[in-house]
């Protein structure tokens, strides 16, 4: 009886061994996964890596075409008070190495259009911090969902280490505050053609 005993007690102390060993490897393996990437939202795309900082590169190929597209998303250090869930983020898509367009994506549903751009096209204007830099832009208004950036602006951020965005939300004014310090300036480079410049306020 008391073999029987300390062989059911051996047993279980390998088998609570085994579980908290298996916790570790899954926990490890999350935070792995949160420091160093992040699952992809869209079909036919790899997961993202780091790519410096709190930038992350996500890949895919043209079924079409068979052009070699590159994102590069970094999300805010903040939420907006409509969504706790979703934070502002903005996404540079690339093709073949070439800049195809920029978007400030905030999380919330836009107010409506306040200016027209150059060819009439409805624009959101916005104020921009780039390091100790800040202007007013309009950029275009996408379906009320986000706004595409200006290349200057994107060339500023990439090489600034402080990068705000305040705008009109349906709950009043609100900043979006980024952190884009560490980006791998050769990455972007290899696959974006675009390099580092401080921003004109004129």
């Amino acid at each position: 009886m008391k073999v029987s005993r300390l062989f059911r007690k051996a047993i279980g102390s390998g088998l609570a061994a085994r579980a908290a060993l298996l916790c570790f490897v899954v926990g490890a393996a999350a935070l792995a996964c949160a420091q160093g990437g992040a699952m992809t939202p869209y079909q036919d795309e790899t997961d993202g890596v780091s790519t410096g900082g709190k930038w992350l590169e996500f890949h895919s190929d043209s079924k079409m075409t068979g052009a070699k597209k590159v994102r590069f998303e970094i999300q805010s250090d903040n939420y907006f008070r409509e969504d706790q869930d979703y934070k502002p983020r903005v996404n540079l898509y690339c093709s073949d190495g070439k800049l195809k367009l920029a978007d400030f994506n905030p999380g919330v549903k836009l107010p409506p259009p306040n200016r027209p751009g150059f060819w009439g096209q409805p624009q959101l204007e916005v104020m921009v911090r780039v390091d100790d830099a800040h202007y007013f832009k309009g950029w275009n208004w996408m379906r009320g969902h986000f706004l595409s950036m200006d290349k200057g602006t994107v060339r500023g951020m990439i090489g600034a280490q402080v990068f705000k965005v305040e705008l009109p939300t349906r709950s009043g004014r609100q900043i979006a505050e980024f952190s884009p310090g560490g980006l791998n300036l050769d990455r972007i480079k290899q696959a974006c053609d675009l390099t580092p410049k401080k921003p004109s306020t004129d």
